[in-house]
């Protein structure tokens, strides 16, 4: 197994591999969420080989998860782990209709055509829409099922408290029907705004739907996301996308990067010039820039939602913008976006809960944010929808980074026709 334990970016705090509910780290408080674990692995350590490439990537990627480690380390054996996530897939086929596959990843001639690219380089497209529940988010959520049950035979579970996750979309959509496939009771913490028929879809799934007002002293931030946080509080366990939450968010969005990587290998294209990532939360981008074959990596964001941006800005001003210079300042680099808005909805999160994992992607590629405007939003899902790509105006939001790339600057710097880059389509129309 290459994962061996947690380390908190922000105190050094370290948690065994072992340790079951591995959710936040140990110095993270009610009054002081500004901690995040992330994995520690030893990348020259030897793995069980591989299934087929086209296997179900939790099983291909079983030596590289933290899930498994931890299920390893406590006497739950390959066969047994594969048992376990073969029937846990099949449950989740049976809900949402598709289960755990490599998604397609390759050129899209149209993008590349209509942007004028060269034939020798183009845009590559990691096609998310027709993952479980249209998105990457189930990715994220599903090692955390797979760590609940291994917990479960492990004897370390022995009650079932509800999942709680807060979202107005696609991680809502993916928590509820793991949810259901695993048949674990789930409250969803959604904003006022939300669709009447997205709240029928999760009442589909058995969901128990929270709308959060925001309440007379509340202090800033999401108020789905601060109801989120006193369920926990009372026992709930976090499903949730966000690192800081539930560190487990962070293990399986890492199967993208991997799938990128390998597809590219297959079709001999080698390594990229540069991938672009839509960022709400950040957990997508962290985990894609923590894996991904590309020497530049851009996390884009809309201009009515920019604290990503913002806090890079920050930095760059004051400390400097490397992890280590910045993640004792999180209270003062990364703070709540006052008016969250774009037609890219579901990455309006008012704070990137991610950053500094999103931060170590950018410094470790020469990469900065890159803040799309709205009619580049718009433009961007447009060209994918007439390329033949079923996303929303969500999951086409990376497109319109490269779109601010590519149409370049008045210093004349831009995206050259010949370089290979990468978009992540994640979020099916609906």
């Amino acid at each position: 197994m290459r994962v061996t334990g947690w380390r908190c970016a922000v105190c050094a705090a370290e948690v065994d591999i072992a340790a079951p509910l591995p959710w936040r780290c140990p110095n993270s408080t009610t009054g002081d969420r500004r901690h995040v674990l992330q994995i520690v692995d030893d990348p020259g350590a030897s793995v069980v080989d591989a299934p087929a490439p086209d296997a179900n990537p939790y099983l291909r990627h079983d030596g590289d998860l933290a899930w498994a480690a931890y299920a390893d380390s406590n006497g739950i054996d390959l066969a047994a782990r594969r048992q376990l996530v073969t029937e846990l897939d099949d449950a989740v086929r049976g809900v949402a209709g598709v289960g755990f596959v490599p998604t397609p990843c390759g050129r899209s001639d149209e993008l590349s055509d209509a942007l004028g690219f060269a034939e020798g380089g183009g845009v590559w497209v990691k096609d998310e829409t027709g993952g479980v529940g249209g998105s990457q988010k189930a990715r994220h959520l599903f090692t955390i099922l797979l760590h609940l049950r291994a917990a479960e035979i492990l004897g370390h579970l022995t009650e079932r408290p509800p999942l709680a996750i807060a979202s107005c979309g696609n991680a809502a959509l993916a928590a509820a029907m793991l949810a259901r496939a695993a048949d674990w009771p789930i409250d969803v913490y959604v904003p006022t705004w939300m669709s009447d028929g997205f709240g029928d879809e999760l009442d589909r799934l058995g969901a128990r739907t929270h709308r959060c007002e925001r309440r007379a002293g509340d202090p800033a931030g999401d108020p789905a996301m601060l109801r989120f946080r006193e369920a926990v509080a009372a026992g709930a366990f976090p499903f949730t996308v966000q690192g800081p939450e539930n560190a487990l968010a962070l293990d399986g969005g890492r199967t993208l990067g991997w799938e990128i990587g390998e597809r590219l290998a297959d079709q001999h294209v080698g390594e990229l010039d540069r991938i672009f990532v839509q960022v709400g939360g950040g957990a997508f981008a962290t985990c894609v820039g923590a894996t991904h074959p590309a020497r530049r990596f851009h996390a884009v964001q809309a201009e009515g939602c920019a604290p990503l941006a913002l806090a890079w800005e920050r930095a760059r001003a004051t400390s400097g913008t490397e992890p280590v210079a910045v993640a004792d300042r999180w209270t003062e680099l990364m703070t709540p976006w006052p008016d969250p808005h774009s037609l890219a909805d579901g990455i309006l999160d008012d704070e990137t809960y991610d950053w500094i994992g999103v931060f170590g992607a950018l410094i470790g590629t020469g990469g900065a944010p890159i803040v799309a405007p709205e009619h580049l939003v718009a433009d961007a899902n447009q060209l994918a929808v007439d390329a033949g790509f079923d996303v929303s105006l969500t999951g086409s939001a990376g497109l319109a980074g490269l779109l601010h790339e590519r149409r370049g600057h008045a210093d004349g710097s831009g995206i050259l026709p010949d370089e290979r880059v990468a978009v992540v389509m994640s979020g099916v129309r609906r």
